[in-house]
């Protein structure tokens, strides 16, 4: 089904300007504009919130709206979305390199990389920026959020938030309190993450958390089986699909997350407990030197069509 190209003229869609409401979340800012950053984007919107996302340059405004796009595209090919309703989704969201656009909003956040120096950087700049009362929150998996909150100026407002990629279709959210996180500050966030659909869960200030700290040594594993020839990736997916009833095989659910992104999350839970489970496979180092980061660039683990479907090996 056709859809219209987006280009950087969609940037001029109107959006909110004053000082919002304190005692609803209707604007989110929103730092990053990679995968995760657009699915969060995708699942705000859809929920009739405005968010004012922040890219560094015009080439990375660019790929977020392409990104956006084809992720609606995919799902109109899927008849899980109309094309109505994809209009609808973008009409909320405006991409910007301006953060002073953000400086208003009653709720903001970073997705960016799990790089702990550029998380706490980009907090710092957010706490000073927004309004005393505006929560913000570090969207990592693995980092110490009280760790990454220690420079700001109101580390009452600060709180940690872990979305499951794919966030649109994902129903859960893990909320971490750093040291400092007031109770009313968990309380609205808590609310907050209900009224976007996702079923919250609480996690004291700990690596990992529960999900990726649980998910790891799993696809850990499975990479030095598939590496030790002991099985092939097909077989070691099937095997824990049917086995467990798992929805995904561990190595197309490490593909799906981006094998880089994985490299990074198992480095900082090596670097944070020093214990061998968390020790990233030298099969997915190999294939992140190469390049092959899994769905987002169509191989890794396996390999995939424009439209993110494993493209299967009939002789297999």
């Amino acid at each position: 089904m056709a859809t219209e190209p987006l280009t950087l003229s969609d940037l001029t869609n109107d959006m909110p300007t004053q000082a919002p409401s304190t005692s609803r979340i209707e604007t989110v800012g929103l730092v990053g504009g990679g995968v995760m950053g657009r699915g969060i984007a995708q699942t705000l919107s859809t929920h009739g919130i405005n968010v004012i996302m922040l890219e560094k340059d015009s080439e990375g405004v660019q790929a977020c709206l392409d990104g956006l796009g084809e992720n609606m595209d995919r799902e109109i090919q899927r008849w899980a979305m109309t094309t109505g309703e994809k209009r609808a989704i973008l009409s909320r969201i405006k991409v910007t390199t301006d953060l002073n656009e953000i400086a208003h909003v009653d709720f903001a956040m970073e997705a960016v990389d799990e790089n702990f120096d550029l998380k706490r950087e980009i907090i710092a700049k957010l706490d000073k920026l927004c309004r005393p009362e505006t929560i913000i929150a570090s969207n990592t998996s693995t980092l110490s959020l009280s760790k990454i909150a220690k420079p700001a100026l109101h580390p009452g407002k600060i709180i940690g938030l872990h979305f499951s990629n794919p966030v649109p279709k994902t129903p859960l959210c893990e909320i971490i309190r750093a040291f400092h996180t007031s109770d009313d500050t968990f309380k609205r966030t808590k609310d907050f993450i209900r009224m976007i659909g996702k079923t919250p869960v609480e996690v004291y200030k700990y690596p990992g958390f529960i999900t990726t700290r649980t998910i790891i040594p799993m696809l850990n594993e499975a990479m030095y089986i598939l590496m030790e020839g002991v099985a092939s990736a097909e077989d070691i997916d099937t095997a824990m699909r049917l086995g467990f009833n798992f929805q995904m095989g561990p190595l197309e659910l490490a593909d799906s997350m981006g094998l880089e992104e994985l490299l990074a999350m198992m480095e900082s839970m090596f670097h944070e407990f020093g214990e061998a489970k968390y020790r990233p496979c030298p099969l997915l180092r190999r294939l992140v030197r190469e390049q092959k980061y899994g769905k987002k660039v169509g191989i890794g683990f396996f390999e995939y069509d424009d439209s993110g479907n494993r493209i299967k090996d009939d002789g297999k």
